[in-house]
């Protein structure tokens, strides 16, 4: 029985392949194959992929997180400056008085050294009239002292006894 078993098996091989249902198994086998081979390189390019993808992940969350941290800067900045407003008009305000009362203090300077200075030119150019008139008239009294070094002594007057006239 063994022999016709086995003779039976053979039989049905052979009808299989002249049937092309064997070519047709193997091929669908080959099939199957190749197409766990692509899966398990897929799944291996994934596997190296996966660590870019955590790290780009990553960096994504983080960029992300400083996003919200600067979006969270920025409205606290815009708060703050909302609530020194007014203290930033008072400071102007007195920073705009103070530089009033310094500029007036400085005209009322400016005015004061021009006005000493005016008399100080007024007082320079007396002392030069004064010493040029000293000067003048030390030259006349001078020249007085020498014209009358100079003249001769008049002559006593003639009374013209005829006429009478001096």
């Amino acid at each position: 029985m063994d022999k016709v078993r086995e003779f039976f098996k053979k039989t049905m091989f052979y009808a299989r392949v002249l049937s092309g249902y064997e070519e047709r198994r193997i091929r669908s086998y080959r099939l199957l194959l190749q197409k766990r081979l692509q899966e398990a390189e897929l799944r291996k390019a994934a596997l190296n992929k996966v660590p870019e993808q955590i790290i780009l992940s990553e960096v994504r969350k983080m960029v992300q997180e400083m996003q919200s941290l600067n979006k969270k800067l920025e409205d606290t900045e815009a708060a703050i400056e909302d609530y020194f407003k007014p203290i930033d008009k008072e400071a102007e305000m007195i920073m705009k008085a103070q530089l009033e009362g310094e500029e007036k203090t400085m005209r009322e300077m400016v005015a004061t050294m021009q006005r000493q200075a005016l008399l100080e030119k007024a007082e320079a150019e007396a002392d030069a009239d004064a010493q040029a008139q000293a000067l003048a008239n030390s030259k006349n009294a001078k020249a007085d002292q020498e014209v009358e070094e100079a003249e001769p002594e008049p002559e006593p007057e003639r009374v013209d006894k005829r006429s009478g006239m001096r």
